[in-house]
């Protein structure tokens, strides 16, 4: 890609998008530029990685040809009103915060812009990202490929109808922390049977890793890939039994309606 990208805001998810970029050669560094509001954040950003930096969100904001929005919801009103007579006039504006609406993004603008509004997730700084993006009719398919191409940089992305967001984060925005929850539980378990915590740690989280690429890479329904491991009358089906008596997939789909629940309150 030839375009530059600009970031407002280097947070965790902005630094996770930019060394996901910048590893897989997606862009050069010096097609990067990030602003912030202090001078202690644009050094640790180039501690870590070699781009261009300012405090001036206009600078930004007129320099970039994809401009990422990477600021909380309730500060997006307050950034677009700084830079909207500022972007490029083929500029396409991707937000990555929950519940900022393409509709929203296009009337603080006040103008026709392309927009995208995008929900990745932080296993992007590994490099094992999920993010689902929406795109406005403004963007052309041209756009929403290089928009692709910039997400699965650093993981997988999908393109799905806007109306579907809100349920996005439950499903792979927040659900990394339920996973590091069952992870630190099934090392918990093992430490109480004698294993040693950091190879506890290691064998509960490759486990799920590796349960997770069975899900992606054979197809099999998650269903059939647990009959596998539960044999007749083994400690597995056991394992599953008391899961199930004690609410396992209700409390996960609690969980998941109230994330729901929440991010729809969190508008700009």
């Amino acid at each position: 890609m030839k375009q530059k990208i600009g970031f407002i805001g280097s947070g965790k998810m902005a630094q996770a998008i930019m060394k996901g970029i910048l590893s897989s050669g997606t862009i050069s560094a010096e097609q990067i530029m990030v602003s912030a509001k202090t001078e202690q954040t644009l050094k640790t950003v180039n501690n870590h990685f070699p781009i261009k930096t300012t405090m001036n969100n206009k600078e930004v904001a007129c320099w970039s040809d994809f401009l990422f929005l990477a600021v909380k919801p309730d500060i997006h009103r307050e950034v677009i009103q700084e830079i909207k007579d500022d972007i490029k006039d083929d500029a396409v504006i991707i937000t990555i915060a929950a519940g900022i609406t393409l509709q929203w993004l296009e009337s603080e603008f006040d103008q026709q812009v392309k927009a995208v509004r995008s929900m990745p997730n932080t296993p992007s700084f590994v490099g094992e990202g999920m993010s689902a993006l929406s795109v406005n009719s403004r963007v052309s398919n041209e756009e929403q490929d290089n928009v692709l191409a910039i997400f699965r940089s650093f993981g997988q992305a999908e393109i799905i109808q806007e109306e579907l967001m809100d349920s996005i984060p439950a499903v792979s925005g927040s659900s990394p922390a339920y996973v590091f929850m069952f992870i630190e539980a099934l090392a918990d378990g093992g430490v109480k049977n004698g294993i040693p915590r950091e190879q506890a740690y290691k064998f509960a989280a490759q486990a799920v890793l590796g349960a997770a690429k069975m899900v992606l890479e054979t197809g099999l329904h998650p269903g059939e890939l647990k009959d596998q491991v539960c044999t007749p009358g083994g400690a597995t089906i056991e394992a599953v039994s008391a899961l199930e008596e004690h609410g396992f997939r209700a409390a996960v789909l609690k969980a998941m309606e109230q994330c729901t629940e929440r991010i729809k309150t969190l508008k700009a």
